[in-house]
């Protein structure tokens, strides 16, 4: 019996040959609540970080971040129990809610989320109460919310959605990484149609804490300038639809844009800082370049996770320099902030508007470039432009490096 050899260029020529659709997208940041109330801020570029309230930051040097209106979140919960509810869950719950209003025919077969801390506050309240000899009446909410699946799996329930959850988490790579794992899932043929997306909401542990590495700035955030001196802490949410692009043209499905491709790498270099080369950073650009089977010269813009601290902008910086010729750049951090787990799925939903409104978002507080970075940067104001494919980045702590590709959809 013969043994047939099937090179590996093949497999990929093969896998490459599903499209991957996004038919729907819900989105909760500092921006706004939706696609529309999002593509106003970055038209406006609003500065949406505000003086911490939530929690006392009077012995921070960083009192700032990018947060959400309670008011405005519950809301969007129909009258619940909302003190009951995670903040997350709450924010899981609006984002789902707005996917299925524009795609109420979608139903998800999995669902894979990227986060990094779950119900923190949760776990915050039980230590306190631990550490004070305080009562436990509230303990088993507390520890029943703390996973980072629950809000989730909560907001699934609300929507009657029984698919399985996978929750990715590396560190600020997390919600890009699991819309690349998504796109892998529906491109391979094994699933038509996978939910996906990030979530993180502001708890005091991991404020304080990057506080505490002084990787926080007390004064504006300015992604890619001379003098920036580090980054504000975000909150928010957002979840794409994912579907292969002939189930989705079948069922006249709404198509926002189309996914082409996905790169991750690791540079192992330290806990928290970026290798200095930029190697990761461009060996994840590279991966996704390969993977869309794109070059370089084709992107038309780059959503970097640029935030603003010293390390972080030289080594992204310096990996855009070598792959790319001036191609525009912006971080829309400078707006919202760093909404860790969920900064890689917002930054794509915001590359979704851009692509649809065929604006490039700007990277506001810019007011010195860094001599040493020749970049083309998205200086203080937006501006339209013929963009036809987008690179969105997200790199974390340990050297977690991900990025995708985002096109406007072509026949």
């Amino acid at each position: 019996m013969g043994t047939e050899v099937v090179r590996f260029n093949d497999l990929r020529g093969k896998r490459a040959s599903v499209r991957v659709a996004v038919v729907s997208a819900g989105v909760i940041s500092p921006l706004g609540f939706g696609l529309d109330e999002t593509l106003a801020s970055l038209r406006g570029n609003k500065d949406c970080v505000s003086p911490v309230t939530r929690f006392d930051v009077e012995k921070c040097r960083c009192k700032a971040a990018g947060q959400i209106s309670d008011e405005r979140l519950n809301d969007r919960q129909n009258g619940a129990k909302t003190n009951r509810l995670h903040r997350a869950t709450r924010m899981m719950t609006a984002v789902l809610d707005e996917l299925l209003v524009t795609d109420p025919k979608y139903k998800p077969e999995l669902t894979v989320i990227g986060t990094t801390s779950g119900g923190m506050s949760f776990g915050e309240d039980y230590y306190r109460a631990l550490y004070r000899h305080a009562g436990l009446r509230h303990s088993a909410r507390w520890i029943a919310n703390y996973p980072p699946q629950k809000p989730v799996i909560d907001a699934q329930y609300a929507f009657g959605i029984s698919a399985p959850c996978q929750v990715i988490a590396n560190a600020c790579a997390s919600g890009t990484n699991a819309i690349g794992h998504a796109f892998e899932c529906v491109r391979s043929g094994k699933y038509q149609r996978v939910l996906t997306g990030g979530y993180d909401a502001i708890s005091e542990l991991v404020f304080v804490g990057f506080d505490s590495l002084q990787a926080a700035t007390p004064e504006k955030c300015r992604p890619f300038d001379r003098d920036r001196s580090g980054m504000v802490l975000g909150e928010g949410a957002a979840v794409l639809a994912l579907e292969n692009l002939e189930s989705a043209r079948a069922r006249n499905a709404p198509i926002l844009g189309e996914i082409i491709g996905y790169g991750i790498s690791t540079d192992n270099h330290h806990l928290t800082q970026p290798d200095p080369s930029g190697r990761g950073p461009r060996r994840a650009m590279e991966q996704a370049l390969q993977s869309a089977g794109r070059s370089a010269g084709e992107v038309d813009y780059i959503n970097a996770h640029g935030t603003a601290t010293t390390f972080n902008d030289a080594a992204e910086g310096r990996a855009i320099t070598e792959l790319f010729a001036k191609v525009p750049v912006s971080s829309t951090k400078s707006m919202i902030g760093h909404s860790l787990g969920a900064a890689g799925a917002i930054e794509a939903v915001i590359c979704l508007a851009a692509l649809k409104a065929q604006l490039l978002p700007s990277n506001i507080n810019f007011r010195n470039p860094d001599p040493d970075l020749d970049l083309n940067i998205v200086a203080n104001e937006s501006r339209e432009a013929k963009i036809d494919i987008v690179l969105s980045n997200s790199f974390g702590f340990g050297g977690t490096n991900a990025s995708i590709l985002i096109q406007k959809l072509a026949a």
